[in-house]
């Protein structure tokens, strides 16, 4: 069995639905090699190099594991499949030629639609997709990961995402069960399980076969209740705090990390503390949450 960790980009602040990036790559990755974090996610295309001599000396000066990327596309929509694939396969590309077993980490294009991003976290019947648009979603999603597959050999995860169409629990056991586990994994992003109204222990319990990759992000049940109250949209959410750093929310991380072990989960750990750009105190919260990590033997 091997865990190990790694951070994202998000975690200062550069975010694929926010323009505004104030943190640099050179910072982002320095300071995720000082906080003694093995690995990174790719970010938005771009943040990093994309050519993989570059892209590859940038990790290895670093001692940093490329782990993955995240691809949002909006499922719900076939004509955007084609194009999404394309996005995918080239991302796919670029990881192949850095990194032994990444991952692409396959999402709706959250944040687009305004009834989903406004009621993030209390979502209700109604405000999801229709039967016809399920299967659009799920046939999107293996179009996606299948084209990856054939073209790279990557594989592909999904991330259930608040602010997108699978996001309460119901949902990713929809997506789930509309999928074929051959081609569509789950990252079981633990943060936004528990935003959602879900149970991420019980969730990695249900869906442990197709559990691939892990991000750890924690969930502050008292910025969720205020957000409800005020009526915060997602963005609003997420700027308030509702993603804390480890062991500050209620996700029951020792529980999960038991279970992983108990299977004898072999894969990567992302942790994700989500910032607004120039926000959060990014070196010093990564630092943390390395250190809660290894006060539960990671």
């Amino acid at each position: 069995m091997s865990i190990r960790i790694a951070n994202a980009p998000c975690s200062w602040g550069v975010l694929e639905f926010d323009a505004e990036k104030k943190a640099g790559c050179s910072r982002v990755l320095d300071e995720m090699r000082d906080a003694e974090y093995e690995g990174t996610e790719l970010g938005d295309w771009g943040f990093m190099p994309t050519e993989p001599a570059s892209l590859r000396a940038e990790l290895e000066r670093r001692s940093l594991s490329m782990v993955g990327a995240f691809v949002p596309v909006c499922l719900a929509d076939e004509a955007t499949h084609a194009e999404g694939a394309r996005t995918a396969v080239r991302t796919a590309k670029l990881l192949a030629a850095v990194a032994e077993q990444p991952f692409i980490i396959l999402a709706d294009d959250n944040g687009k639609v305004s009834e989903r991003t406004r009621n993030a976290g209390r979502i209700r019947s109604g405000m999801g997709l229709s039967d016809a648009q399920w299967k659009t979603f799920a046939r999107g999603a293996e179009y996606v990961a299948r084209e990856v597959r054939d073209a790279t050999g990557v594989r592909t995860v999904f991330h259930h995402h608040c602010a997108g169409y699978v996001e309460t629990p119901a949902e990713i056991d929809s997506f789930m069960a509309l999928t074929s586990p051959d081609l569509v994994g789950l990252c079981l992003d633990t943060g936004h399980c528990a935003f959602g109204g879900g149970d991420p222990f019980e969730t990695l319990r249900r869906h442990s076969e197709r559990v691939h990759h892990m991000h750890f992000k924690d969930f502050s049940p008292a910025i969720g209740a205020r957000a409800a109250r005020e009526g915060l949209d997602y963005f609003g959410a997420v700027s308030a705090g509702v993603f804390c750093e480890l062991g500050r929310g209620n996700v029951p991380f020792e529980g999960i990390v038991q279970e992983l072990r108990r299977r004898s989960w072999d894969g990567w750990i992302v942790v994700e503390q989500d910032v607004l750009a120039g926000t959060g105190t990014p070196l010093e919260s990564a630092r943390r949450n390395r250190a809660f990590l290894r006060g539960l033997g990671l």
